[in-house]
């Protein structure tokens, strides 16, 4: 693996356990796709560092469990924004 994509992924990987981001945070923030985010932090970081890829994944894990509800709050205030007009 190249060195640059090495720095790549462990830039996203402190930044997401820092921040507690989501992947397209995490995207946006590094102004790169969530396809190359999810690939770098679930595949490629494993293959550099085991023990900070742990703490990621359970990051990444939390984050798919409540995505429904971030959704359904995302809804709901799009229709009370909506509501106020």
């Amino acid at each position: 693996m190249k060195p640059y994509i090495e720095e790549r992924i462990l830039s996203i990987a402190h930044y997401t356990i820092e921040n507690n981001s989501t992947v397209r945070s995490t995207a946006k923030k590094f102004g790169i796709s969530k396809s190359t985010v999810h690939k770098d932090l679930r595949e490629r970081l494993p293959q550099i560092n085991l023990e900070l890829s742990g703490a990621v994944n359970k990051i990444l894990d939390t984050n798919k469990s409540e995505r429904h509800i971030r959704g359904g709050l995302a809804t709901k205030r799009k229709y009370m924004h909506k509501k106020e007009r």
